[in-house]
């Protein structure tokens, strides 16, 4: 089951999905899982300096990580809720969407964006990408991708048919995995045609965690555009994924592939 819904050929546009995630920071950066130590340690060997932009930094749950290593993180969010919430965690942020942003003459060894560079324009951003990157620098995009447990997959999906038939999750379920193959290929694309970019590599790192059931629920109305659901059928839907998790077994775990593309701007640029 994805966190948002299956993607549009231009998810950039899709403004009402995008900007639904800050209706409850604190459940958001309270619930949404973190990234893998494999892929923070393998993006942080690959940044040849200290100064990290993040794009879209939400509540900052991309650049913890990071800034806790050491490195200078400037966050640029264009979700005033979201904004304020990292800022009073400490970051630094500026408000706007990345293609907008001025950067006024600064420039970074790295840029990250943890769930978000599918709502940045792919050629718009990879442009900006490459203005504000020092010769060298990193680029590194990465998403966390739920995988249910088939059975639970299914009843979810079951769920959403039932309650709002009409959303992308009542879908059957695919393959998330290969399912994000097509927001790696648009990113992959609008990179190739900055011109500003040396190989494009991708990398995926397997992990997992347990849940409870409230555990779960808690994470839901956090996912790309349920925020926007009519109360009484968020409410159903959270009731109707208790007891599809209650009648297998009462607890799940769930598989994550955690994907990133990763690139450096090239020097002659």
């Amino acid at each position: 089951m994805p966190t948002t819904p299956p993607t549009p050929r231009q998810p950039h546009r899709a403004r009402q999905a995008a900007e639904s995630f800050g209706t409850d920071p604190e459940r958001y950066d309270r619930t949404r899982p973190r990234y893998p130590q494999a892929l923070i340690d393998r993006v942080a060997a690959s940044i040849p300096g200290r100064d990290v932009l993040d794009v879209g930094i939400g509540t900052g749950v991309s650049s913890g990580p990071f800034e806790a290593i050491g490195y200078r993180v400037l966050g640029i969010e264009p979700d005033p809720r979201m904004a304020a919430f990292a800022r009073d965690k400490g970051f630094t942020v500026e408000r706007a969407k990345f293609e907008e942003w001025d950067p006024a003459g600064r420039m970074v060894d790295a840029i990250i964006a943890g769930m978000t560079w599918h709502w940045v324009n792919p050629e718009a951003g990879a442009v900006k990408a490459a203005e504000v990157l020092r010769p060298g620098g990193l680029l590194a995009l990465f998403w966390n991708v739920h995988q249910p447990p088939p059975e639970l997959a299914r009843e979810f999906a079951e769920v959403y048919q039932r309650v709002l038939p009409n959303t992308p999750f009542a879908a059957a379920p695919r393959d998330p995995v290969a399912g994000y193959g097509q927001i790696l290929d648009t990113v992959t694309g609008g990179i190739k045609a900055s011109n500003g970019f040396s190989d494009i590599e991708r990398l995926r790192f397997d992990w997992e965690r347990p849940y409870t059931p409230d555990e779960w629920l808690d994470q839901v109305p956090t996912f790309g555009g349920h925020s926007t659901f009519p109360p009484e059928k968020l409410d159903a839907i959270l009731s109707g994924m208790r007891a599809a998790i209650e009648r297998n077994g009462g607890a799940f775990t769930m598989r994550y592939a955690a994907l990133a593309l990763a690139t450096h701007r090239s020097a002659s640029r």
